[in-house]
Order: structure tokens, then sequence, then C-alpha cells
């Protein structure tokens, strides 16, 4: 089966709706995580968001080698979770905030092959691949030049994967939307 991005802003219900999806399936789900616990803050979210989830349900954390992760964990018969591609994104950027002027600057090297990976190896995968990534171009433009940049690359990056899967959706205030491919 074709990916679904799922897009949405924060708290907007986005990953519900993928465990929804997921549930709905019938099939072993594996959630791919890609936070990192750096801090008490983000150790309580990735807690409540595991707390949430159905028992049973896999949980592999991979902060940056997202294409080889799918790879071995997408397969027929199958339910993966990514969660989230926005996340994702930031980790491999990793060093931006050292650079002088983030707007002129290039991606770390890091970035451009990660997610040439991805987007070749989604059209190639079996089973349902739920992709969930952070809609972050409809609030107040950030106000910072690293913020902007960070801002510009998730949208190049949500179109990109977008255009590579055969399903999108939009949730707000926890309503899917359908963008492309139906509901």
């Amino acid at each position: 089966m074709p990916a679904h991005l799922i897009l949405g802003g924060a708290r907007s219900g986005k990953s519900r709706h993928a465990e929804n999806l997921a549930v709905a399936s019938g099939l072993p789900v594996t959630v791919i995580a890609t936070a990192e616990a750096l801090d008490d803050e983000m150790k309580a979210r990735i807690r409540r968001h595991q707390g949430d989830r159905p028992t049973g349900w896999r949980t592999v954390e991979t902060p940056v080698a997202l294409a080889a992760t799918l790879a071995r964990e997408a397969a027929d018969g199958r339910c993966v979770i990514v969660d989230c591609l926005t996340l994702w994104l930031s980790n491999l950027m990793g060093d931006a905030d050292n650079v002088a002027n983030p707007a002129m600057a290039e991606l770390p090297p890091a970035l451009h092959a990660e997610r040439a990976a991805l987007l070749e190896i989604l059209p190639t995968l079996s089973g349902e691949v739920l992709l969930v990534a952070n809609e972050v171009g409809l609030g107040l433009v950030p106000d910072t030049a690293l913020g902007r940049f960070f801002r510009d690359e998730a949208g190049r990056l949500n179109q990109m994967v977008a255009a590579a899967c055969e399903r999108v959706t939009f949730v707000a205030a926890g309503l899917p939307l359908a963008l492309k491919g139906g509901a």
C-alpha cells in the first residue's frame, strides 16, 4: 500500500489520526520515533506518547537513518507509523545553529543524503506506511534566521514527501481533511 502523509499543526490530532488508521488496519504496528529525549520535558512527552499507544506496538527509535529503518520495518502485512518527519529534519540539520547566516548556508550533507534516500525508498515500500509531519508554514514568521531557515526546509520536505505519497491528509482540531488520494 502506498505511503500516506499526515500533516497538521502542533496538537492538531495528526499523531492520533495516524494511530487510529493503524488500529483500523488490523495489522501489527511499529512506530518509528524520531524524537530524542534530550531533556526532562521531552522525556515526559515521549513517555506520554508511548503510554497512549496500544500495548503490543513496537517502537524503534531512529533520529536520523529513516530510510534504512523503513527498509527494514515496512513489509506486507505490517503497519509503520513515522512520528515525525519534522523532528527528523531537525535532527538532520544538526549544526545549522552554528552557522552565522543560516539563510545563506548550505544544507548539511547528511540532510541531502537522508532526504534523497527517503524520497527514493517511499514508492518502493510495502505494507501500510503512515508519515506524520508538522505543517509549520501556517503560523507566525519566525523571528530568527535559523527559525526561518528551518521553516523553509520543513515546507520543502513536506512538499517533496507529499509528491511521493499517494495519500495526503491535513488534520486540524482533530478533523482530517483529505488533500490527495481520498480520505
